[in-house]
């Protein structure tokens, strides 16, 4: 049997785990709790005083700036946030909670897990990539286009928030970020190299494919030379950019067939992913585009980019995926911010159509503003009346102005608050009553309709009658109803596509 070693925390905490590393990483040993609730992980290599001072910020004051806030219950699902720094045999440590059971594959690879990785946490490269899911994952590990939809949400939340919190990760990518795709959760791991800025320097550079191309391309500099770019805050946001692109289309952003140094490949890689990084999917310049004769099959059809262009992903997200990569690629300071990423992947969800085929492995798929929508994934069109809702808000002068913000309707959807309010979002902050279903949407004899489940003010503006709760109204052409008076109170207006 193992032995029991107990310590005392530098935060006064007594902290206890067995001596026996059961992981590795890049520059920690891990060690379990003897109950498995959390983690003690040791560097191997001896910590200077600036590293422990680093620690016990984020283990002290940053975390109480984010966890002691409102909302701060609910974002403790979405980091391994560090709770406590401890010291043994000379090497500094730190205890951070156990992964949840969801970042554990529960079915593993095909064939009966052949690669054995039943059990092991779920590294987000497995998901990231056609080739990954098509040749070695179960496909009840994979997920849908909706719940990776939901993991995109959850990185930007967590990213936006230590943000707020004046921090940045200098890692970001996905072996520091676990995820599910089935149940479309996301959490941030190793946050101890987390960037305290103006204070500590950054440890790390990034990892290879999430690495900004301002850091790539000065990365031969001395670090005290003033044109070297380090990690921080809007290195962090190049990072995101590719991991909601590779989450959402299993392909790298800037991984194409352009070479740029036939005799050298590490000089080609330095070129292509700094200084001379260019777009896969660019409008005016297609020499780095995906070559499909190159592809193998399993990589297909997600990196064929006129099969699956990044505007499949709908208005709002591709419109970010233009500032990432086109306008914001070698512009830090034009990419988009992690709470607009967070905007436009909430509004994304109100795109969502799910497939009328059986067979589709996306399931889902956004809505692409024509009048008979097919989905990108399969091919399929859909079948029947589409009522597409445009939402508008309250203006002065009693009227309203359009906001940039549809919502599709399907059989069993859900209306909630945020939709019937400008002023509330689907953030951490949202309250337990404002997260409850006001209304739903359904198809009934050929015929769609809004039922009202908790909506006291909503309006038929056309017939000027009252929409009690417990009462519905028909989607028709050009239907308008109010679903709530006053500031930030929401009016729709209903037009019909499909057939």
């Amino acid at each position: 049997m193992s032995n029991i070693i107990t310590l005392t925390a530098t935060n006064g905490e007594t902290i206890q785990f067995v001596n026996e590393i059961k992981a590795q990483g890049g520059m920690k040993d891990v060690m379990f709790s003897p109950n498995k609730d959390y983690v003690v992980a040791f560097f191997r290599e001896p910590a200077d005083v600036a590293t422990r001072e680093r620690l016990e910020q984020i283990t002290g004051l940053y975390r109480k700036r984010i966890f002691e806030q409102e909302g701060g219950e609910y974002l403790k699902k979405l980091y391994c946030w560090p709770t406590a720094v401890v010291e043994h045999n000379g090497k500094l440590g730190v205890v951070a909670p156990f992964y949840r059971d969801c970042f554990f594959f529960e079915h593993g690879s095909r064939n009966n897990d052949m690669l054995n990785i039943k059990g092991k946490d779920k590294d987000g490269k497995w998901f990231a990539s056609a080739s990954n899911r098509n040749r070695f994952l179960d496909p009840r590990e994979l997920g849908d286009w909706m719940t990776h939809l939901k993991i995109c949400i959850m990185l930007s939340r967590a990213v936006r928030r230590m943000h707020m919190a004046g921090l940045s990760h200098s890692d970001l990518g996905y072996k520091n970020c676990l995820i599910d795709p089935v149940t479309g959760q996301a959490c941030l791991i190793d946050i101890d190299g987390l960037v305290v800025p103006g204070k500590h320097p950054p440890s790390v550079v990034g990892t290879p494919d999430f690495i900004a191309p301002e850091v790539v391309a000065s990365a031969h500099l001395p670090k005290d030379d003033p044109n070297r770019k380090l990690p921080s805050r809007t290195t962090d946001l190049h990072a995101l950019a590719v991991l909601i692109y590779m989450y959402l289309l299993y392909r790298h952003p800037l991984r194409g067939d352009k070479i740029h140094d036939p005799n050298d490949s590490q000089r080609d890689e330095e070129l292509s992913m700094g200084s001379q990084a260019l777009f896969v999917e660019h409008p005016k310049d297609n020499s780095n585009r995906i070559k499909v004769a190159n592809c193998r099959s399993a990589d297909l059809p997600w990196k064929d980019t006129n099969k699956i262009p990044y505007t499949v992903c709908g208005p709002y997200i591709a419109d970010l995926f233009k500032r990432a990569f086109i306008d914001g690629l070698h512009q830090p300071n034009s990419r988009p911010t992690a709470d607009e990423w967070e905007r436009a992947l909430v509004k994304t969800v109100d795109l969502l159509q799910p497939c009328s085929n059986p067979s589709c492995e996306q399931k889902w798929y956004p809505f692409d503003n024509s009048r008979r929508p097919v989905c990108p994934f399969c091919g399929t069109p859909h079948s029947g009346s589409l009522p597409v809702l445009n939402l508008y808000s309250a203006a002065p002068n009693d009227s309203y102005r359009l906001d940039n913000h549809r919502i599709m309707v399907y059989s069993g959807q859900s209306l909630f608050k945020w939709h019937a309010n400008s002023t509330v979002f689907p953030n951490e902050r949202l309250s337990a009553d404002e997260a409850k279903r006001v209304g739903y949407f359904v198809l009934h004899n050929g015929n769609w309709w809004l039922v009202n489940e908790g909506l006291p003010e909503m309006y038929d503006v056309q017939n000027k009658i009252a929409i009690p709760i417990g009462g519905k109204i028909k989607l028709t052409e050009g239907a308008q109803v109010l679903l709530q008076k006053g500031q930030g109170g929401r009016l729709i207006s209903v037009q019909m596509a499909g057939q």
